[in-house]
């Protein structure tokens, strides 16, 4: 009954088109409770990241009003905390269905509750947007994307005057504002063309030559300038800046996969736009094999994803995950640091929590500070914000394929980092090296490290309970053993505190309160689950490391560790 009543307000609100309304009253007169239910439910709710959900009609929908009641709480939040300023905020959006007309709305609510816009003109990657906040003076900017979700969901990301996503108290703040509207009504649709701006060109400009000066090894760049690079924008905004980059960075032989070139909130040539399958860089796996290239790279719909393939021993490609690239970026950014002289005790690197403890095994040897903070970028531009004009930050990322370089970024930018990841192929190979050399090079220096993650999907209200109920479980009845090693350590991120099994004595967490468990063994396994925040999943980070041993080649200790990993997701019933 009430999903029912929800679907009546909806078909009485004069606010709501009469398109809308015909798909509400189809349901309603066949009784499809189904898709009732599934639209009107709940309202989508505006989260700490903003909304994200399938597109369509409904309060529990991305559509016109869901997206114009979070601008029109959003507004009222940026002129509750700046009464006596001209608030400001930019706007992108990425090539999925309906971002331009989400953007657009967007621009509609801000500029008619008396904010200035500057949208841009067309689409651009979500990392630009991050720094357009800053560069164009703006209180805050929202990107419509749903990164790389499936093609029937789009997204709205809210970001704050430094540039990063919201964080405590604004996102529980803004939370609060956009729940103390009833009605669609309540919305201001009625746009202010003069308050919006269409920005592009200038804003591109200043964005592509901060990523240029990233560069640390030009010299590299300039010997191996013919290095192979196939590149593919899956049908995203990667195409807007990233071969533009490359291309002024000095590398003169970049191939793009053109049956992915093109925009299209379709994603006709992949299952999913996400540059962690397989799958979808299988078109520039067979370029770059026809090519016989260096390196490929891929970016997601939104450009702040990454994934990339390299050329084993044998000449075979092998992909990377997350882990692998974030780690020997970052091994790359402090040897070359270290080269020119640049670090000084001074410079940090920032993580999260579930991703590679080698990186941090690496920042200590090179005596630089590795600080670790939950899962989200927003964490990680906390800490840069915290630290800015006292230290310096190098890099960061987290194992979802998201990196950092630089800070006039404050989200994951995968237009930089394939900047950075091409100049890293080049020094390598300038050093008579290949990037799979690389990799082992690093793994030998510090050790073996292998991690697998295991995502258990369950849709819709009956999934998010079951979801509850897995953690539950777990925090009730922990493992006592895992891959044959006891339990040294329970970290509960969400009751904010850590133990050790069998002993009585808690010590307190020094992180935000966050929905998560960690169990680390005493061979120093690490088992992290964790609910999306975005997506109708659970995930269950597992991770292991090994030091080689006498004899042993690279090929026998992945052989360990997989069958470790193994063991673990038995252990623990990771299905």
């Amino acid at each position: 009954m009430e999903v029912k009543d929800k679907a009546q307000a909806w078909l009485s609100s004069p606010a709501v088109d009469e398109q809308s309304k015909l798909q509400i009253r189809q349901w309603l007169d066949s009784n499809n409770e189904n898709e009732l239910t599934e639209a009107f439910y709940k309202d989508l709710e505006f989260g700490t990241g903003g909304l994200r959900g399938i597109m369509g009609v409904g309060s529990n929908r991305m559509n016109k009003y869901t997206v114009g009641l979070a601008t029109q709480g959003l507004a009222n939040y940026l002129k509750k905390c700046f009464p006596d300023q001209q608030v400001k905020v930019a706007i992108a959006h990425d090539s999925r269905n309906n971002s331009r007309f989400f953007a657009e709305t967007t621009a509609d609510v801000f500029s008619a509750n008396g904010i200035q816009v500057y949208l841009f003109e067309s689409l651009r990657p979500t990392p630009e947007l991050s720094f357009a906040i800053r560069h164009l003076g703006c209180q805050s900017g929202v990107v419509l994307t749903a990164s790389h979700n499936p093609k029937e969901y789009n997204g709205y990301k809210a970001y704050w005057n430094d540039g990063a996503q919201l964080v405590p108290p604004h996102d529980k703040n803004v939370i609060t504002e956009v729940g103390k509207l009833k009605d669609i009504s309540e919305v201001n649709f009625n746009k202010n063309q003069q308050l919006i701006s269409l920005i592009g060109k200038e804003v591109d400009e200043a964005y592509i030559s901060k990523v240029v000066g990233l560069s640390v090894s030009p010299e590299a760049i300039k010997a191996q300038s013919d290095l192979k690079i196939v590149f593919t924008p899956i049908h995203g905004t990667g195409i807007t800046l990233v071969p533009q980059v490359l291309q002024r960075m000095g590398f003169q032989n970049v191939h793009v996969v053109q049956e992915q070139a093109e925009p299209n909130g379709n994603f006709p040539t992949v299952e999913y736009p996400n540059p962690e399958e397989a799958e979808a860089l299988s078109l520039a796996l067979k370029k770059a094999k026809e090519l016989d290239a260096d390196i490929l790279m891929g970016t997601d719909p939104d450009a702040d994803r990454v994934g990339i393939a390299i050329k084993n021993n044998a000449g075979e490609w092998q992909l990377l995950n997350g882990n692998q690239t974030g780690a020997l970026l970052i091994y790359y950014m402090l040897e070359a640091w270290k080269e020119k002289g640049k670090l000084n005790g001074r410079q940090y690197i920032v993580k999260t929590i579930v991703t590679t403890d080698l990186i941090d095994t690496m920042a200590e040897e090179y005596g630089v500070d590795c600080y670790n903070t939950l899962t989200g970028f927003k964490y990680i531009a906390g800490v840069i914000r915290e630290l800015e004009g006292k230290k310096e930050f190098i890099a960061g990322g987290e194992e979802s394929y998201g990196y950092l370089i630089s800070d006039f970024v404050r989200d994951k930018d995968a237009v930089a980092s394939c900047a950075m990841i091409a100049e890293m192929a080049a020094w390598a190979k300038n050093s008579g090296k290949g990037l799979y050399e690389l990799l082992q090079e690093m793994y030998k220096r510090f050790g073996y490290y292998q991690e697998s993650l295991v995502s258990v999907t369950k849709p819709g209200k009956s999934g998010a309970e079951e979801i509850q109920k897995m953690m539950s479980e777990l925090r009730e009845n922990p493992p006592q053993e895992v891959g044959g090693s006891p339990l040294a350590k329970i970290m509960d991120y969400e009751q904010g505190i850590c133990w050790k099994p069998n002993e009585g004595e808690e010590e307190r967490l020094d992180f935000p309160r966050s929905n998560v468990l960690q169990f680390l063994t005493e061979d120093g396994s690490k088992i992290s689950a964790r609910p999306s925040g975005t997506e109708p999943k659970i995930k269950f980070y597992v991770s292991v490391n090994t030091k080689a041993k006498a004899g042993e080649d690279a090929q026998d200790v992945k052989s360990r560790l997989d069958n470790k990993v193994r063991q673990i997701v038995e252990d623990m019933k990771l299905k």
